[in-house]
């Protein structure tokens, strides 16, 4: 049924659809709308049979959904940003005993300096958990990812997170196809645990293992992430089968076929590249994007594939690696082994700065030019950042950057600033 709806409500409605046992909550912009919606549903008796867990902090909230998912129970929690860094901890912990956890994570940036708004940056800190990491482009395949990652993460007994960029989808409302409880329940099977502790048949999970198994044991949740990319792939045609309707999957090309130039990026920012590609495509310049929806697992084959008769990939990046680039690209330039175009990075919409049509289609020009450098700042006031490091070359006390780039910007904030002994000023 199609209703214009909050993202956050519909990923809730469609989390409750799911049928958990134990929903672990605590607030953090911006993924708290989900849990609130989670929340009222307990009370007022929509969502049954679930424990919902106010808990003291987001460690806490992911070691009640470890502690729920071995005691055989589907388990849901949510977090963000600084959220995420805090459960960090339990995350790897969650990976390493294979429970199939789902976890929303309102993709936010991570500080200092204080930043609520949206970029990649608190997935690409944990990339490497051993998660299973979805992107969504569209609060609909938000919705949708989530019904999709019980069923992923129960099968292959593996926590996945389904990552949704925070107030672009969050707090958006537009309108989205919401399923019912029958299509769900056809889709998704009854939690059937594959570990369960039980104190009929005790035994410990997380129990310490040495160097002479800690290579296997690590060794088998790689697999599991190569087994997702078989999975993945398949849970999509089967959801299409029972909802009529593309979600998820490993990547999805758009107008790829005979493109010089192609743009790979995560999340929404997609819908942007593809209205940017109809417009370069009516001019004749021959361009293509690709939505990378599985992270984690990364799809090398499927990416090389569709990626092999470009001269050129730029990776659309909303996050950064200092002194490197993008965690993207370099998981693409993976890809590209044996091919022999350059992948270029351009870092854009970090801390939520807004990713404009007209700065993709300059980001497009200058590669056709050949004028991108390995690593582009997309609208970077160099003017600002310049006079920030001739101040820093002059002074002993600097003081705070950020505080700094905020005056520079703004000159009726003033703030005296020590000059070196040899007088400068």
């Amino acid at each position: 049924m199609l209703r214009q709806i909050e993202g956050s409500q519909a990923m809730a409605e469609a989390i409750a659809l799911c049928r958990p046992q134990v929903v672990c909550a605590y607030p953090i912009t911006p993924q708290t709308h989900i849990v609130e919606g989670l929340g009222a549903m307990v009370k007022d008796g929509r969502l049954a049979d679930c424990d919902y867990i106010n808990v003291e902090s987001e460690f806490g909230a992911m070691s009640v959904a470890i502690g729920a998912s071995a005691g055989g129970v589907r388990a849901y929690t949510a977090t963000a940003s600084q959220g995420l860094l805090f459960m960090a901890e339990a995350v790897y912990n969650a990976a390493g005993l294979g429970l199939p956890i789902v976890m929303t994570l309102g993709n936010r940036a991570i500080g200092a300096p204080i930043n609520i708004w949206n970029d990649h940056s608190d997935a690409m800190a944990l990339k490497d958990a051993g998660w299973i990491q979805l992107f969504a482009e569209t609060n609909q395949e938000a919705a949708d990812l989530h019904i999709q990652a019980f069923r992923i993460a129960e099968e292959l007994s593996c926590p996945a997170m389904v990552c949704v960029d925070g107030f672009i989808l969050t707090h958006a409302f537009e309108q989205i196809d919401t399923p019912t409880q029958a299509q769900v329940d056809a889709f998704l099977p009854p939690f059937d645990p594959v570990q369960v502790l039980d104190p009929a048949n005790p035994y410990s999970i997380g129990a310490m293992v040495g160097p002479e198994a800690f290579t296997e044991v690590k060794y088998l949740g790689h697999q599991k992430q190569i087994d997702a990319l078989d999975v993945i792939p398949r849970v999509a045609a089967e959801f299409r089968e029972v909802f009529g309707r593309d979600a998820g999957g490993l990547i999805r090309p758009y107008r790829t076929d005979d493109a010089e130039t192609i743009l790979v990026a995560l999340g929404s920012v997609n819908g942007t590249i593809k209205d940017v590609v109809d417009a370069e495509r009516e001019k004749g310049t021959r361009v293509g994007a690709i939505s990378i929806s599985s992270f984690r697992p990364f799809p090398l084959a499927e990416l090389q594939s569709a990626l092999s008769g470009a001269s050129r990939v730029v990776c659309i990046e909303k996050s950064l690696a200092p002194g490197l680039g993008g965690a993207l690209a370099s998981n693409v330039r993976m890809a590209m082994r044996g091919l022999s175009a350059p992948v270029l990075t351009v870092i854009a919409g970090l801390g939520g700065r807004p990713i404009t049509r007209a700065g993709i289609a300059r980001v497009i020009a200058a590669a056709g030019e050949g004028a991108l450098d390995d690593v582009t700042f997309l609208d970077l006031n160099r003017a600002a950042v310049e006079g920030q490091m001739m101040r820093a070359a002059g002074l002993t006390d600097t003081g705070p950057i950020a505080e700094n780039l905020l005056k520079a910007l703004n000159p009726g904030l003033v703030r005296r600033m020590t000059p070196k002994r040899r007088g400068m000023e």
